[in-house]
């Protein structure tokens, strides 16, 4: 029993010491080495030693923080490089998407300008060759001099022929006309305008406005079959009531079919401009049909109003495409900011 005791005795300053030992040696490889990552060496010292018997609380603590660091060195670093990722792969998408936008730019202005100057070159040809089998001998001068002489006398003949689709050629071309002027008063380039509006502008002017109008002035002409002189502003009242507001409201709806909205959208759109649109035309066409109903005889006066046309398709197209486009705008401001309430936190 004694011999026990004594051999303890002996033990215990051993057992005391060592963690001073472990502390020192510890504190110096804190001094020696400021990496974050744990080396082996220390690693496998403090395997050996707890294999040993020897443990220390500081040696337990330093290897769990060094092991913290590790991690979370490597999670900054892993978001770093997540994180110029993303921006490198935003910044090349704006790039690619900027590129693609200004070659589709260039190219819908290219399509335009060919449009326009193929469309123009034609009606200027059209008009001036109208007698080109006449031209034996004529000079320059003779053959601008009697162009508008023989143009009109084959609009005459023409109306003559197939009045209706002679009218409706006027009006198609009015209406497209208008809503280009109403592009570029509204702040668009010349040959940045949109092709798609203009096309469905001409056709509702072909198919609608030309044939209608056509019936109308001769239905206007049996309802009131007098040659009073009260006959003129009768029939202007008439026209600035019933027949714009029937025309108005087909024009409208019409647009809004073509492009593809719903039947409550056009609704609405035809419900906040009927009346603005009606008073605003009261600015005009009373004075210009005056004109047309106390001057100009039956079979000309819809190329007499399709000339004081190009002002107010103007007038209706900016209208028009206004509420469209408002519409649009806020029904994407409303799409975000349902998303942005949708969407969760993630905090």
């Amino acid at each position: 029993m004694a011999a026990i005791n004594s051999f303890v005795s002996q033990r215990i300053p051993l057992f005391k010491k060592s963690p001073i030992t472990l502390i020192d040696s510890s504190s110096s490889f804190r001094k020696e080495h400021q990496e974050t990552r744990p080396t082996k060496n220390l690693v496998r010292s403090i395997v050996r030693r707890r294999k040993w018997g020897v443990r220390s609380a500081i040696d337990d603590q330093e290897l769990v923080r060094l092991e913290e660091n590790r991690l979370k060195d490597g999670e900054q670093s892993l978001s770093l490089d997540g994180s110029e990722k993303i921006e490198a792969s935003s910044s090349s998408f704006n790039e690619e998407k900027g590129a693609v936008e200004v070659l589709k730019g260039f190219s819908g202005r290219a399509v335009n300008a060919t449009i326009v100057l193929g469309v123009g070159t034609l009606l200027v040809t059209r008009l001036l060759t109208i007698d080109h089998e006449l031209w034996h001998g004529w000079t320059l001068y003779e053959v601008l001099r009697y162009a508008p002489e023989h143009n009109w006398i084959a609009y005459e003949e023409a109306l003559k022929t197939n009045p209706v689709l002679a009218k409706m050629m006027i009006s198609g071309i009015v209406y497209f006309l208008g809503d280009w002027i109403a592009q570029c008063y509204e702040g668009r380039p010349l040959f940045e305008f949109d092709r798609a509006r203009m096309i469905r502008s001409g056709l509702v002017g072909f198919t609608l406005h030309g044939s209608l109008s056509h019936y109308y002035y001769q239905f206007c002409e049996v309802l009131f079959p007098f040659k009073d002189w009260w006959v003129v502003p009768v029939k202007v009242a008439f026209d600035q009531t019933v027949w714009s507001a029937l025309w108005n409201s087909i024009y409208y709806v019409v647009l809004g079919i073509l492009r593809a909205e719903s039947m409550a959208d056009v609704y609405s759109e035809l419900k906040s401009t009927f009346w603005p649109m009606l008073t605003a035309g009261w600015k005009l066409w009373p004075f210009a049909h005056l004109i047309t109903y106390g001057v100009i005889p039956v079979e000309q006066r819809l190329l007499w109003v399709d000339c004081v046309e190009l002002i107010w398709v103007t007038i209706l197209s900016t209208y028009s495409n206004e509420k469209s486009e408002g519409r649009i705008s806020e029904s994407s401001t409303g799409e975000n900011d349902a998303s942005s309430i949708s969407r969760p936190d993630k905090d």
